[in-house]
């Protein structure tokens, strides 16, 4: 045994977590992350997607039709007299 073998015993430690890990796989909290993150990442996208055929498919809203008294107010700043008045 030379002296490169011999570490701290931290290092030794490290070893083993690492030898764990490969052993087990995936940690359970990875997995619900990468579960979780595709499921949000999935839901984004599909409503781009929605929103994106929406905007092709259907027809401009309407506009709505101004009232007789906007329509009086808004002849009356242009200094042009409502009609019958």
């Amino acid at each position: 045994m030379g002296v490169e073998d011999q570490g701290p015993p931290s290092f030794d430690r490290m070893k083993n977590v690492a030898r764990d890990v490969e052993a087990k796989g995936l940690n359970p909290g990875v997995i619900v992350l990468l579960v979780v993150g595709g499921l949000v990442l999935l839901f984004l996208i599909g409503n781009y997607v929605l929103y994106a055929y929406a905007q092709k498919k259907l027809p401009p809203k309407k506009k709505k039709p101004l009232s007789k008294k906007k329509m009086k107010k808004e002849r009356m700043k242009q200094g042009v007299s409502a009609p019958g008045e």
